[in-house]
Parts: C-alpha cells; structure tokens; sequence
C-alpha cells in the first residue's frame, strides 16, 4: 500500500517536473519567437502579441477541463492525450502561412489541448501525494514550468538563429511527441491512502461549506480576481522583456539570457515558497510574494542600465515565483480534494487570462506611448489590487482561526 509522503510519491514528483518543463514550452516559446513573428508577417507589437494571448486564454480555459479530466481519471490520460496534440500544434504552428493562424494553432492546439495539461493538474497530482510536504511538492511541480522559461529559451534562440523559427517549432514539437507520453506512464497510479498527520503549524482551520465565511464558488471567484491582478502585473516583464531590451538597444539575445535568468531565479522562488507555506500556510506565502513583485516592478521604471536590468530580472524572478504555486496551496487548505483539480483549474484559468490580458495591454499601451513606461506603472497597479484582496482574506482567516480557538 502506498501512502502519503512516501518513495512513490517523490518518484511522481519527478515525472511531475519533467512532463510540466517539457509541456511548458507552449508558454514560452512564442515569448522568444515574438520578434521574429512580428518581423516576418510585418505585425505591430500588439497585433505580434496576440499569438501569446491566445495560448494564455487557451492555457487557461484549457486547464479547466484537464482539471475535471483529472479529478475522473487520473492525471495520466488527459496528459497523454494532450501532449500528441501539443506536438501536432507545433509542427502545424511552423506551417503557419498567416500570423491569424499561428495565433489560433498556439491558442487552440498548444495552448487549450496541449500545454494546459502540464500546470494545473499537475500541480493538484502532486497535491494528493504529500501531507506534511504539500507546500515544497507543489512547489516542486510548479517549478516544471519555469525549469522550461530556463530551458527552452536558449534552445530556441540557438535554433531560430541556425534555422528559422519555422524549423525551432516542428523540433519542439517533435521532442514532445517522442518524449511526453512515455513519462506520463509513470502517472498510472491513483492517489495514495492518507496517514493520520497532525496538523501543520499555523494551518487554517476550514469549514467545508463556508471555507474564509464564503460560499465555495464565491471564494474560488475571489481567488480567481486575486489572479487576475498579480499576473497581469506579471506579464508585463516576462512577456516582454525580450522585446524591451531590443528596443533599448541591448538586442534580443540578451533580453532571452535575461528572461532565463528571470525564470531560473523564479526556480529557487518557488522551492523557498514551498518551504514558507509548509511553515505559515498558503495565504501569508501569497501576500508575502505580491508585495515583493509589486517592488520589483517599481525597480524596473526606475532603472534601465543592461547590468541593472540584469539584476532587477533576477530580483523579480526571486521574488514572484512563489505567488502561482501559493494558489494550488490555498485551493487545498480550503476546499475538499476531490475537488482539488476542478478549483485549482479555475483559479490558474484567471492567473493565466490574467497574463494574457497583461501581455496583450503592455503591448497595446506601448503602441499607444512608444515605451513600457505607462506598462509598468499598469502592472504596479494591478499589483496593488491583488494585494489589498490577499490582505482581506487573511484577515478573515485570523478572525475565524481567533473565533474557532475561543470556541
């Protein structure tokens, strides 16, 4: 009998990682083929920002229904399927004769039915493995899809320079087919039985009908809005830094090393977050992680030196890596884990249209302004909005944990 927290349950983690950095490349890619794009079907940045949009919006609705596909069958199934179809999208996506197709092959194809399938469910999986490391397991999982932003970004700069960003996305999408479904056969067993664990430090205390005093679905929508804001504020610098320091000069190469740098930092982000939530719940770790990206980006407007701007990329990785993985946490503290999948799916569906609509604006704003001044101060904004949501809800968790210990 397997059980939680055991030798299996770190095997699957490392499954876990591997098909969520192989999968992760449908997010990133298109961050590094943008300028290439945008040149070669003579787009404006918003109109080459589009492709990126749509796999966020498809990422996202797509999560949903991996989600429920995963809490019926298993994590197995729905990421098979969905990594031959993530394959095909790539290899159609370098056929793409107009920028309106690759936009709806990476939407569709890569985005809703292929990568989906590596983030959220992955993270919920991972969830029911552990009790007493639920919050550096997550955060392990998590950590998938930024080991891809440090992974695929140079391989697809070394490809796109060789061979053309048609040729970088039929080899993506070949080393996907080949390589996803055969680590997803590792994903056939079923969550294990549960040990009885004391309670974590500091844990809430939860009602399964009234999680935080709320209605199940209207605290799933407030996470949801929550989401929206601090990812919006995050997409400004990942979605287009690579773009920004083109335009400032420094050329696109160094903005990708920059990018890397960014996401590798959000690596060890995310494993220090893991840690934090196990100690203080997911709540804190969330607001701790928006408060710090909220600086960051105030950094990024005050200083644009190529040194600077290779540290303050480090900074902001270091800083908001945590702040996804703290959702998964949260979803797992408040609701029942049998509906882990379809509630975690929910949320990430708002981080992700969050990004989307962050990377989209950013865009538009610096048409509009011709610089990513305007962007960032949007994105600071947002920041802030998240914030002040994330600070409620742990003062409504204090207030119930105070009324439970008096009881």
């Amino acid at each position: 009998m397997t059980y939680l927290d055991s030798r299996q349950s770190w095997i699957r983690l490392g499954a876990i990682m591997a098909l969520s950095t192989l999968g992760g490349a449908g997010m990133w890619s298109v961050v590094v083929a943008l300028p290439f794009v945008q040149a070669e079907f003579g787009a404006t940045r918003a109109d080459a920002s589009l492709p990126y949009t749509l796999t966020m919006v498809g990422f996202a609705a797509g999560g949903i229904l991996m989600g429920r596909l995963s809490d019926r069958f298993g994590a197995m199934i729905p990421v098979m399927g969905a990594s031959c179809i993530m394959g095909i999208g790539y290899i159609l996506a370098g056929m793409a004769p107009s920028l309106m197709w690759f936009a709806l092959v990476q939407g569709v194809l890569i985005g809703a039915l292929g990568s989906s399938a590596s983030f959220g469910p992955l993270m919920a999986d991972a969830s029911m493995w552990f009790l007493r490391r639920r919050g550096i397991a997550v955060a392990l999982a998590a950590s998938g899809n930024y080991l891809a932003g440090v992974v695929w970004p140079p391989l697809l700069t070394v490809l796109i320079g060789n061979w053309g960003w048609r040729v970088a996305h039929i080899v993506v999408g070949c080393i996907v087919l080949v390589t996803m479904p055969l680590i997803a056969l590792m994903l056939r067993a079923r969550p294990p039985v549960a040990r009885i664990v004391p309670p974590v430090a500091g844990a809430p205390v939860p009602r399964a009908d009234r999680p935080l005093g709320f209605s199940k679905n209207t605290l799933t929508g407030v996470l949801g809005f929550a989401g929206i804001g601090c990812c919006i504020a995050m997409a400004m610098p990942q979605v287009h830094i690579v773009a920004y320091c083109g335009d400032l000069g420094y050329g696109v190469a160094r903005g990708t090393e920059m990018l890397s740098l960014m996401l590798a930092c959000g690596i060890i982000s995310r494993i220090a977050s893991g840690f934090i939530a196990d100690r203080i719940g997911g709540l804190r770790t969330l607001l701790l992680g928006s408060l710090l990206q909220g600086a960051a980006l105030l950094m990024y407007l005050g200083f644009d030196s190529l040194v600077s701007l290779y540290v303050i990329s480090a900074l902001f990785g270091l800083f908001q890596g945590g702040i996804v993985p703290s959702y998964a946490i949260i979803v797992r503290e408040y609701f029942p884990a049998r509906e882990a999948g379809t509630r975690l799916g929910i949320v990430l569906m708002a981080t992700l249209a969050g990004m989307a609509i962050g990377g989209w604006v950013s865009g538009y704003i610096f048409d509009l302004t011709g610089s990513y001044a305007a962007a960032f101060l949007n994105g600071i904004a947002w920041n802030l909005v998240n914030v002040i949501i994330v600070t409620t809800l742990l003062i409504r968790a204090q207030g119930m944990r105070g009324r439970a210990v008096t009881a």
